[in-house]
């Protein structure tokens, strides 16, 4: 653990007249301003945002007696943080950089970020994670700033939460408390509230507290209680954790049944012989962006992390005519909780289980490689590393250019596009066009017009070379999948005498 005399020699303050590249808005260089004139054809009709941006109606505020035409309103009071974080390795930029994401996550969530500290150690204190002298300097911050809420940069145990929140006296919370907040906030789907919802109880097992009476014991067995028990009986604390292991047990199944829905959606698709192409990326990257550019989806687009979570499937075409399938899934951060990528591993399989992944990367972000090593480790933990990978660096337009050059000279199947203006777009096309799987028989057949199915077939499901059509029938040459091709074989032409 590294000492000094003085408090700025091992703290950092992130303080409101730094740089800009030190606050949340670092890791948001683009112009955030949406409207349908400039924005409505790349991102389609955006039904979540109206909604997300509303004021929240409170009913029941007026003190009149009669009825009132109008409605009260208010805004949502923000919670007021400071931010703190402990650097135990890389440089000074990285920890400020991971201070800023940290940033980020608090403005996504609703936060008001007051101000920041970073404590230079070897490794976290046991007690108090940032060591009991620097937990009361913290103490100094929060009243100088007013703030109501403290977040570390990290994922503290319960000793540590409480240790901590015993010196600062205001509430404290993690990395993981805090991604997990916006995960709950922003799931719209069944399954998505369902994943969140057991990621939150795994998470809150371990941490319950009881105050006071509550942690007396219950009444065990025996007619009337008193000294007729036959043992002490549950205390309240073992009672709720039982309640929630049973509530997580449920939810599993849950899980469980609606990932049957989805895994038989994905055998027609391969039924068909449809191909799959999976974007995944860091959060914020321009996922939903590059998927609206694509295919018009019409996914909700926001200049924030974790804006969309639930995972959308859209059916697509190449220039050439083939069709495939194009999932959208949930984006990644640094230190993603463990509990998320358990609970969202249903939701990831769709990674898994594509023929390619459209990797997506923000160029403008001050540290692009480190987003793609976070990703990929999450993709290396849902056994995806065997799908081909095409690294998409999004945001060309506001990207220095030779981060580009490096990024493009280090991955070698790699593309520099823009989501926004539609920069690269159509070379990213023809790249998976090219690198998608193609059918493997070729065949020359000669059907006749009472079969057209089998024709409609072999456009929907494989590639067509030539076709003409003759007083005999539709004169296709075609390369299709084995079995296509073992229906198509009787009506191969014979040979002429």
């Amino acid at each position: 653990m590294t000492s000094s005399s003085s408090p700025s020699q091992d703290t950092k303050r992130l303080a409101h007249d730094y740089p800009e590249g030190l606050r949340a808005d670092a890791l948001m260089e683009e112009d955030v301003a949406w409207s349908h004139e400039i924005d409505g054809e790349r991102d389609g009709d955006q039904f979540d945002r109206s909604e997300r941006a509303a004021l929240r109606r409170v009913a029941g505020l007026s003190t009149e007696l009669e009825d009132v035409t109008e409605v009260e309103y208010r805004q949502l009071r923000l919670e007021r943080v400071v931010l703190v974080g402990v650097w135990t390795s890389g440089t000074v930029q990285d920890a400020e950089n991971s201070l800023a994401e940290l940033a980020a996550l608090a403005e996504t969530a609703g936060a008001l970020v007051l101000d920041g500290v970073i404590q230079r150690r070897d490794k976290p204190d046991a007690a108090t994670f940032i060591g009991s002298g620097k937990a009361l300097e913290l103490r100094e911050v929060v009243l100088e700033s007013g703030a109501d809420t403290v977040i570390c940069d990290g994922e503290l145990s319960p000793g540590q939460l409480i240790a901590l929140e015993d010196v600062v006296k205001v509430k404290v919370i993690d990395r993981t408390a805090l991604i997990l907040d916006i995960f709950a906030q922003h799931a719209k789907s069944r399954e998505g509230k369902a994943q969140v919802a057991l990621a939150q109880m795994q998470y809150m097992l371990p941490r319950l507290r009881g105050w006071g009476q509550s942690l007396s014991r219950q009444m065990g067995g025996g007619k009337g209680g008193g000294l007729a028990t036959r043992g002490p009986g549950e205390t309240k604390i073992e009672t709720d954790r039982r309640r929630i292991r049973e509530k997580m047990a449920k939810m599993r199944r849950e899980i469980a049944e609606m990932k049957t829905g989805r895994d038989i959606k994905r055998q027609e698709r391969k039924r068909h012989k449809v191909p799959s192409v999976a974007i995944a990326g860091y959060t914020n990257a321009g996922k939903s962006s590059l998927l609206n550019r694509l295919t018009g989806a019409g996914v909700l687009v926001e200049n924030a992390l974790f804006a969309t979570l639930d995972p959308t499937v859209r059916r697509a075409e190449t220039p050439s005519g083939r069709l495939y399938t194009l999932a959208d899934t949930v984006g990644f951060v640094r230190h993603l909780p463990h509990h998320l990528v358990e609970a969202f591993r249903s939701t990831m399989e769709e990674v898994g289980e594509s023929d390619l992944i459209l990797h997506v990367v923000d160029g403008s972000h001050p540290n692009p490689e480190e987003q793609l090593a976070a990703v990929r480790e999450v993709i290396r933990d849902v056994g995806a590393t065997d799908v081909p990978e095409i690294v998409v660096v999004n945001k060309a337009d506001a990207a220095d250019p030779l981060v580009l050059q490096r990024l493009l000279r280090i991955e070698k199947r790699s593309i520099a596009v823009s989501a926004r203006t539609g920069q690269g777009i159509d070379e990213l096309l023809a790249l998976v066009d090219n690198e998608l799987p193609r059918p493997s028989v070729e065949v020359e057949v000669l059907v006749p017009y009472t079969h057209g199915k089998l024709v409609a077939r072999a456009h929907d499901e494989g590639e067509v070379i030539s076709e003409e059509h003759t007083p005999e029938g539709t004169l296709l040459k075609v390369r299709v999948h084995e079995e296509l091709a073992a229906e198509l074989a009787p009506y191969a032409p014979t040979p002429a005498a």
